[in-house]
């Protein structure tokens, strides 16, 4: 086998992302913090496909068209889904760069779970990631309702601050006083 190409084969189906390869592959993504499984496959969010296709693990094929997808048309096809799909991946990469398993957030502005090195599967995130685009205001009102709600959790509440020049930088946040 050409180990230059990628092997894990996934589907773009309906605004989906569905790794449909062997059930080895399913299960070793999944494994390391990747997707959720479906009947269908393991499903993928555009910011982990957009990942692995920028790393060459996956090839991806639009199921309307048959073609395989580079990483520019996914980018665009994600965008269209999510508007944040560019900043959620600067974000996503970042922090798989640095050893850490990244899962999808649960609302309230949370983007990201994170889990440090060995704890993905045994212990829950201890971590949870507010993505922002330096430019791009949000409101205190925001903040601190995101804020309360990691407390709640007993969570660590991190900023994830996207430059101009698509760097990021990290702040953690534990304490907002409005005067």
């Amino acid at each position: 086998m050409d180990m230059a190409q990628p092997k894990v084969k996934a589907v773009f189906k309906e605004n989906k992302i569905l790794v449909v390869s062997s059930p080895e592959d399913i299960e070793g993504f999944s494994s390391r913090g990747y997707g959720e499984p479906k009947d269908e496959g393991l499903a993928l969010t555009c910011y982990e496909a957009l990942y692995l296709l920028g790393k060459e693990i996956v090839k991806i094929e639009d199921d309307s068209t048959k073609e395989e997808m580079n990483f520019q048309d996914l980018l665009k096809k994600s965008r269209s889904i999510d508007e944040n799909a560019w900043a959620k991946y600067l974000i996503y990469r970042d922090m798989r760069s640095r050893g850490y398993v990244v899962r999808e957030g649960f609302g309230l502005g949370i983007d990201f779970r994170v889990y440090t090195r060995g704890e993905y599967g045994k212990e829950t995130a201890k971590y949870l990631i507010f993505g922002m685009q330096e430019g791009r205001p949000v409101s205190m009102e925001e903040l601190a309702q995101a804020l309360k709600y990691v407390q709640s959790l007993k969570k660590r509440l991190v900023l994830a601050v996207i430059n101009r020049r698509g760097e990021v930088v990290y702040y953690s946040l534990s304490q907002l006083t409005l005067k």
